[in-house]
């Protein structure tokens, strides 16, 4: 089932997904400000290629699996 739903995803759907997640992992560690704004635009964006895909977004703080 897992597959049926991955093959149904958008291309855009997908790229914001994993761009969103990259940004996300390199900025949550950081301290400051700027790492914490960049790190919630990498959550955003991740939840938006997920939205635009069917699935639920991630509600919980950047860094964390929620």
């Amino acid at each position: 089932m897992s597959n049926q739903l991955e093959d149904s995803m958008s291309i855009e759907g997908k790229i914001k997904e994993a761009a969103g997640y990259v940004k996300e992992e390199l900025h949550e560690n950081g301290d400051s400000p700027e790492a914490k704004r960049k790190a919630q635009e990498g959550r955003d964006l991740r939840n938006e290629g997920r939205i635009e895909d069917g699935k639920a977004p991630k509600l919980g703080t950047p860094g964390t699996e929620d």
